[in-house]
């Protein structure tokens, strides 16, 4: 899988995930472990959240929640859609963002897609018109050993597993039209969306890791007097 591009501290492209998020997930999907004005520890004011982040009715102080009734989620998807609160948690940032970045068509699928990364999956791609649609490409090699060098040499999402006749197979996926997004901006669009959903999971997360810094740094102060009132009482024993 491509590494997950890492912006924790970055609160723009937060924000900009929050945007990605509400505009493309949350009409199925929920939240409902976030509040919206929880979104001021990323530099937004409630004004800002109000006008650009809730689109319903909901108030500033509400959880995000979807306003799709599970009974319809069943008939039209088998299931409900998942709640997102800690979805990072549970999968990781760079199962997310390759989850993302695996679809393709699939002509044999009930929704016409699916994924490398979570074969056949029930979610449709909803962010086609962005990335453009892809195609499942796969090759052939005799030996696990050629497989995965080839997989490597692909420097991007690569599926090796085993064929019939003792060989491996290597599934990628390739463009097939173009989207509204160059594969740079597709990309970048991904990271800020999977950057918020790590955020959301935990979003004291900052505050909990520079907190620790600082008591390290405390106790390494406490440990030198320490060491030093514990000579000063040994002294005269050694």
């Amino acid at each position: 899988m491509e590494p997950a591009p890492g912006h924790r501290l970055d609160d723009a492209s937060l924000q900009r995930g929050a945007r990605n998020f509400v505009n493309y997930c949350l009409g199925c999907h929920s939240a409902r472990f976030m509040r919206y004005n929880r979104l001021t520890d990323l530099g937004l004011t409630e004004d800002q959240i109000r006008d650009n982040l809730i689109l319903g009715d909901a108030k500033i102080g509400d959880v995000m929640t979807t306003a799709m009734r599970p009974a319809d989620a069943r008939v039209w998807f088998g299931a409900p859609p998942p709640d997102l609160s800690v979805i990072a948690r549970v999968r990781g940032a760079d199962w997310l963002y390759n989850y993302f970045l695996g679809y393709y068509r699939d002509p044999g699928s009930a929704t016409g897609w699916n994924n490398l990364v979570f074969p056949n999956v029930g979610m449709p791609h909803v962010l086609w018109e962005l990335s453009g649609t892809n195609r499942l490409a796969t090759a052939e090699f005799a030996d696990h050993e050629a497989a995965a060098a080839a997989a490597i040499a692909n420097k991007s999402l690569a599926l090796v597993e085993p064929i019939p006749g003792g060989k491996y197979a290597v599934r990628t996926i390739a463009n097939e039209t173009p989207g509204s997004m160059t594969p740079v901006e597709y990309r970048a669009f991904v990271g800020d969306l999977v950057n918020y959903l790590e955020y959301m999971g935990e979003p004291i997360r900052n505050k909990r890791i520079s907190l620790g810094i600082i008591v390290l740094m405390f106790l390494g102060v406490l440990f030198f007097f320490a060491y030093w009132l514990k000579r000063e009482y040994w002294k005269d024993v050694h």
